[in-house]
């Protein structure tokens, strides 16, 4: 009786166990039946070229809207509205206009829940300002400020793929001059999947005759995309984040070279491709 009340006992421990193990593996697979793991999310951001002597923004955090399917989901999402950071942010003071010329800066090199993410989202903090004619002015963001410049992606990241993200802003079209003369912020900001785009790279050759130095702007034209760069002192440029597509391709020299504007009627960019246009001279 003793031997027989023994083996009645393991054996229900046992089947207790059992028992316990599966719920617990089931409650795991409910949790996220969707997208398990993680993706790679790396974002960086440059600027096409602006009238202005400097145009500082701070950056104070990257978040993605996902679909709240798993557990790790719900905890990073502490407000609740589907919004999550991405961690790891370089956050600080960025200068725009030491972002041209194919200069980028990583805002984050992060590791995101695996799903469908709908927008992207850029918050910034209150010390952003702009340098006009040696000047430093504050520039006022409170829409960005309160709840972020939102960019659209609405696309699902794969477990265990690379996403790479481009914030190209336009600081001629982003700072307004208001009444009182003050600015604004509105950003304006083009979003590329650099997996996708492709790059434009070239050499602007000034004449024989010409012995200074000279700035050229290199902007690059599409049906609905116009990117711009200026060349480096030894002037090479680089046009990142370019849709594929076909592109008009004009060089402008600064105004006191007297050089003429250099075009080129047809640039053709495919994805994860780079265009070189070898040597253009003015």
């Amino acid at each position: 009786m003793r031997y027989l009340k023994n083996v009645t006992l393991k054996s229900l421990m046992i089947a207790t166990f059992i028992s316990l193990g599966l719920t617990s593996c089931s409650e795991d697979d409910d949790s996220n039946p969707s997208g398990e793991g993680q993706a790679n999310l790396t974002v960086r951001m440059t600027d096409a070229p602006g009238d202005y002597d400097a145009v500082f923004v701070d950056v104070q955090d990257i978040e993605i809207h996902v679909e709240a399917d798993s557990e790790m989901d719900a905890e990073a999402d502490v407000d609740g509205d589907g919004w999550v950071s991405v961690g790891d942010v370089n956050t600080g003071v960025y200068d725009l206009l030491e972002l041209t010329g194919g200069v980028s800066q990583l805002l984050a090199d992060t590791e995101v829940p695996a799903g469908y993410v709908s927008q992207m989202r850029l918050i910034l903090g209150s010390e952003n300002s702009v340098v006009v004619d040696g000047v430093e002015q504050p520039l006022n963001t409170p829409s960005a400020q309160q709840s972020g410049l939102k960019l659209q992606l609405n696309q699902t990241f794969e477990a265990g793929e690379n996403y790479a993200f481009l914030l190209d802003f336009d600081v001629d079209k982003s700072i307004v001059a208001t009444g009182n003369g003050s600015y604004n912020l509105k950003p304006v900001i083009r979003l590329s999947a650099e997996a996708d785009a492709g790059v434009v790279v070239g050499a602007v050759v000034l004449p024989m005759d010409i012995e200074t130095s000279v700035q050229s702007l290199v902007v690059l034209t599409g049906e609905s995309v116009t990117i711009s760069a200026y060349t480096d002192a030894e002037g090479n440029f680089s046009l990142n984040g370019v849709p594929a597509g076909v592109y008009s391709l004009e060089v402008i020299p600064e105004a006191d070279a007297n050089l003429d504007t250099y075009a080129i009627g047809t640039v053709e960019v495919k994805p994860n491709e780079t265009t070189d246009l070898g040597e253009l001279t003015l």
